[in-house]
């Protein structure tokens, strides 16, 4: 079956937050964040787990896409996403079947047509040029489909589906943000964790969880994230948002990552990602209208029913916004837009 938006009311949350497809999902993060504990980035099997490779080869594809699609440099061109993103999307979503049945020739047709759609949707939106944690979302199913059709072994393969496939992952939406200026989708501006990203915080901090000395303040000493950005992908995180909102310190561009560099341990922070995922990304409306349920994210029962929209982009019309930018209401230039704005010596306020 092709993956359905199912989920349009306050009840129909209820029934999804209560059931057992999004525990099924939050356990599968759990596992790919507990197999990183104690690890550092390059900390992968060698050689590569058989599954892993073709995943790989998947991700160079789409990231040799890339280049197909250069910016065309224009002086009065504004600091929103840049339109050369859409032409890049369209060649990604025609080529995922494809992409999909090359990596993986165990799969059935259906399930290649199925997972095909997550893994398209998991690069941003094509109308608003924006990506968010929603989207982030869509790989992390793509992931977990693959592992439910036997794909992956999650006893063997759980560290590289992060070490290897999501820092990959991360690495080639680094640059998409960066190339096509892509928006923040429902950013919550300095009252978020990140602009675009909330995994890559989870799984940095069971990284970290176990270190006998690094401690969340850390994250302050410039020196320590520079020396540490390579290995732990918290620092990663950190030194990317340092690189791009360089006016301020963290503390007033990024509140929510100042208060949790007070927590004593990694340890804290962990347990706390898992529940904030939950809390702040599966449970919020504006995000998870846009989720999609298939055969191996079943819809739970009594969730409003599909209504033949799978085509259509809910960004147009029939969506949810409860509070001030969330979800798509609002059109947020980013601030990677900004900062390469003024890198250009272009007369743009930085927004960030």
């Amino acid at each position: 079956m092709i993956p359905e938006k199912r989920l349009t009311t306050n009840e129909d949350m209820r029934i999804w937050i209560e059931s057992t497809t999004i525990n099924s999902l939050v356990d599968f993060v759990t596992v790919l964040a507990d197999s990183v504990k104690g690890h550092e980035n390059t900390d992968y099997e060698e050689p590569m787990n058989k599954a892993i490779g073709p995943t790989m080869q998947l991700l160079k594809k789409i990231n040799d896409l890339i280049d197909k699609y250069p910016v065309i440099q224009d002086t009065n061109t504004s600091r929103f996403g840049k339109v050369e993103f859409r032409d890049f999307y369209d060649d990604l979503q025609t080529q995922s079947r494809r992409l999909v049945a090359t990596a993986y020739p165990s799969l059935n047709e259906d399930q290649i047509e199925e997972l095909a759609v997550y893994l398209y949707e998991s690069w941003g939106n094509k109308r608003r040029i924006d990506y968010g944690s929603g989207h982030e979302l869509n790989f992390i199913c793509f992931l977990y489909g693959l592992h439910v059709y036997k794909v992956f072994d999650l006893e063997r393969d759980a560290a590289d589906l992060v070490l290897r496939v999501f820092i990959e992952y991360l690495r080639i939406m680094r640059i998409l943000e960066t190339k096509y200026w892509l928006e923040p989708a429902g950013s919550h501006g300095v009252w978020g964790l990140d602009d675009y990203h909330f995994l890559p915080f989870l799984f940095g901090a069971h990284q970290l969880a176990t270190h006998r000395h690094l401690r969340p303040k850390s994250i302050h000493n410039e020196e320590v994230v520079e020396m540490f950005m390579d290995r732990y992908i918290y620092f990663g995180c950190i030194s990317f948002i340092n690189s791009v909102k360089s006016t301020a310190s963290l503390r007033w561009h990024s509140p929510m990552l100042d208060d949790i560099s007070g927590a004593k341990t990694w340890a804290k922070v962990a347990e706390g990602m898992i529940k904030m995922y939950k809390a702040e990304v599966l449970s919020k409306l504006p995000i998870m209208q846009h989720f999609y349920f298939g055969n191996f994210l079943p819809c739970p029962e009594g969730i409003s029913p599909p209504k033949g929209d799978h085509g259509r982009d809910l960004y147009e019309e029939g969506h949810v916004h409860n509070t001030w930018g969330d979800c798509c209401g609002i059109k947020i230039p980013s601030a990677v837009a900004a900062h390469e704005a003024a890198k250009q010596n272009r007369n743009i306020i930085p927004f960030d």
